[in-house]
């Protein structure tokens, strides 16, 4: 009687697929079909996954990227979004929605406000916080407030409203009550230099003033001195005059 397991002609043909009995002989396979993984498995070793090369990695070099920060410490830091009016289309425009910062320069002590896209890092809004600015509340939006700045963003200075956004009040109000914090300190400042600089021109005043006070009396006293030299003389001439002869 023939056996599947003994014949040579199956023992050939196993040899050839790499057959193995164990996989495809059983009660649910009493034949020996070839089951759909056997008929895909890959004999050439050269195409088997694991013995594949692997593309090598490229290497980038790490980028020191320079902000123009880093001499300055954070005031003030808050997600937001600008717009800006534009006068001849009479619309509000956005900038961008990124970081809002409030930055003071940690030599000079000066505060600007700077603001760049989220994901671009460009930059929206960059103007030093000057006295006699001030921000106010949009009108029908807490959320949001406005005011004026001569605006540097774009390379060249330009006078330009804003108006920015934030996620709550808590925030609105936050940066409200910052920037005019901001804005009154540098007020005093500038009061601060003007009464300073006052005071050193009224004395520079004062001194000028005693000295040619000074210079004026000893030029009187030297015409007097000069005007009384003659005089003298003449008198002591009369004496020796009038002085009887021996």
């Amino acid at each position: 009687m023939y056996s599947l397991e003994t014949g040579p002609l199956l023992a050939s043909f196993r040899r050839a697929i790499q057959f193995q009995p164990s996989h495809s002989l059983s009660p649910a396979n009493p034949r020996g079909y070839l089951s759909p993984q056997i008929l895909w498995r890959p004999t050439n070793p050269s195409t088997r996954p694991e013995t594949r090369k692997r593309p090598e990695l490229t290497r980038l070099e790490e980028v020191v990227v320079t902000t123009g920060e880093e001499d300055e410490d954070a005031v003030l830091d808050l997600k937001s979004k600008l717009y800006r009016f534009d006068k001849e289309a009479n619309q509000w425009k956005e900038r961008g929605a990124g970081t809002v910062k409030l930055l003071k320069h940690k030599d000079t002590g000066k505060i600007r406000l700077v603001m760049r896209q989220s994901k671009t890092l460009k930059i929206c809004a960059n103007h030093f916080v000057k006295p006699g600015m001030a921000v106010q509340e949009h009108v029908g939006n807490e959320k949001s407030c406005v005011w004026h700045a001569l605006d540097f963003a774009d390379g060249e200075l330009k006078d330009e409203l804003f108006c920015i956004r934030f996620a709550s009040i808590e925030n609105c109000r936050l940066f409200m009550q910052k920037f005019n914090e901001v804005a009154e300190s540098e007020a005093e400042k500038e009061e601060r230099k003007d009464a300073s600089e006052t005071a050193g021109l009224l004395e520079k005043l004062t001194v000028e003033e005693t000295k040619t006070e000074e210079k004026v009396k000893t030029e009187v006293e030297a015409e007097e001195k000069k005007k009384s030299e003659p005089e003298k003389a003449d008198e002591e001439k009369k004496t020796e005059e009038a002085a009887p002869s021996t």
